[in-house]
């Protein structure tokens, strides 16, 4: 007999989060939480015209499934409703020479933070101009090939860094390799927190990156590069976190840190002509996040800083943004395939049903990590059983190996079904590993019913390819 107020009271249930709620159908897909072309044929999940079951018939799982007319669609959303910005994407989020491509085709700049991301952006053929260059430790090599290649713009993050970009710049200007000094610019900390996972918040004091506004330290490296023939200050720049979803921070941040734009221009009649409000534009992992749109981020950035400067009687610079995830993200999901299906009763009596896949922490840490939550959906088939309450973890040998917490699947789920985890295009390919000896899941492009392997599936060669003494 079922009890007359659902599952989730019945004596013994297993309750999920609060902002988790029992699906009607649990075939059913969150719209929000998918890339764009997502839906679902009889059961059978299709993304970019291909169903998923097809995918994993003929590049096996894990895959990491990319949209390219959502991800292209978010990357023009974003430099259509920023249109008096410069639009950086932050390669960190996910890089591949392809991606690269896209990034230029649609007329974005391009975020880099090591010499193996901007070997990536120069392979895809992307303007050194139209690139930015960040990082808290870069060493002489990086410097010198970054100035070398005609990077845009160097974001600064120590005293140590700015001498070494100096020096080197200043060897490369006596050479006649480069022309005119390089364009930097000074990260700083504009001590406001954002309100997300304290790993993911950079600009509180306490943390590696950048240069305090407060303590005077900001203003110190200004002055320093202002006394390096190499450099050339193009402004300030200031990254207020991740996973933000709305600009309460970004007012806070601007008024800060266009303050200190102010100070320099007065008293030491510098004129920066740009500024950089960082990215960390947040996106729809589960039906409790309810992301801006970048209309509206536009919209109400805008008018920051247009108060901000108005306030201050300082002329507007102008203005860069790095969004990563918030364009990527939506637009890759990751399919496996369910190995095992355990039932574990608990304490009191209730049941968790954990469902493992053949994949995990090596391919989506951020669970982990973060403690982050994701969603999921049966892929492959329509189910009419109720739904259960589940954990969807991973096959590695750990058991903080989780891929998803907390959500509902039909009660029927079984070896051998798909899942499929939208939101996976942020830093789950990025920060993939190989550990217990696991192979880094392919990056499928699907479009108009078409696919294509913008990175292949690691194989074993690969993996014994650094290890000397299997040769």
């Amino acid at each position: 007999m079922t009890h007359e107020a659902g599952w989730a009271h019945a004596p013994g249930a297993l309750r999920g989060p609060g902002w988790l709620r029992e699906p009607t159908d649990p075939n059913a897909l969150v719209p929000s939480l998918w890339s764009r072309t997502a839906h679902k044929v009889e059961g059978d999940l299709v993304v970019g015209g291909m169903p998923l079951a097809d995918l994993a018939a003929e590049f096996n799982t894990p895959a990491y499934v990319l949209d390219e007319d959502d991800f292209r669609g978010r990357a023009r959303a974003f430099r259509d409703a920023f249109a008096d910005f410069d639009v950086y994407y932050a390669g960190k989020a996910f890089l591949c020479t392809e991606v690269a491509r896209w990034v230029a085709e649609e007329g974005l700049h391009l975020d880099v933070c090591s010499n193996g991301e901007l070997t990536v952006a120069l392979r895809a053929g992307i303007d050194p101009s139209r690139i930015g260059y960040h990082g808290n430790n870069k060493s002489v090599p990086e410097l010198r090939r970054a100035v070398a290649e005609g990077v845009g713009r160097i974001v600064v993050d120590s005293s140590a860094e700015i001498e070494r970009v100096g020096q080197v710049a200043a060897e490369l200007l006596a050479a006649g390799t480069i022309s005119a000094p390089q364009g930097v610019m000074v990260r700083v900390t504009a001590g406001v927190e954002a309100h997300t996972h304290e790993f993911i918040a950079t600009a509180h004091e306490d943390q590696k990156f950048g240069f305090s506004i407060s303590n005077g330290d900001a203003f110190a490296a200004v002055r320093q590069v202002g006394g390096l023939s190499g450099l050339r200050l193009l402004g300030l720049h200031s990254h207020i976190g991740s996973q933000i979803f709305d600009t309460a921070g970004f007012e806070v941040a601007a008024r800060r840190v266009l303050g200190l734009h102010a100070r320099i221009s007065s008293e030491l009649g510098v004129t920066m002509p740009e500024c950089d409000l960082g990215g960390g534009f947040g996106i729809a992992y589960t039906t409790q996040d309810d992301p801006s749109d970048p209309a509206q981020l536009a919209t109400e950035m805008t008018k920051i800083v247009e108060h901000e400067c108005r306030a201050l009687g300082i002329e507007e610079p102008r203005l860069s943004i790095e969004p990563g995830r918030a364009i990527v993200g939506p637009a890759m999901c990751t399919v496996y395939t369910v190995g095992t299906v355990k039932p574990v009763t608990l304490d009191g009596g209730a049941v968790r049903t954990y469902v493992s896949v053949d994949g995990g922490m090596s391919d989506n840490i951020r669970t982990a990590l973060y403690d982050a939550d994701y969603s999921c959906t049966l892929a492959n088939r329509h189910s009419a059983a109720p739904p259960v309450l589940a954990r969807v973890v991973g096959k590695h040998c750990e058991a903080g190996d989780i891929v998803v917490r907390d959500e509902f699947l039909p009660a029927d789920i079984a070896p051998g079904d798909l899942i499929a985890v939208p939101g996976t295009g942020a830093y789950c390919r990025s920060m993939s590993s190989n550990y217990n000896h696991a192979l880094r899941p392919p990056v499928i492009a699907v479009r108009d019913g078409a696919a294509r392997v913008v990175i292949r599936r690691e194989t074993e060669d690969d993996l014994l390819a650094t290890d000397v003494g299997a040769r």
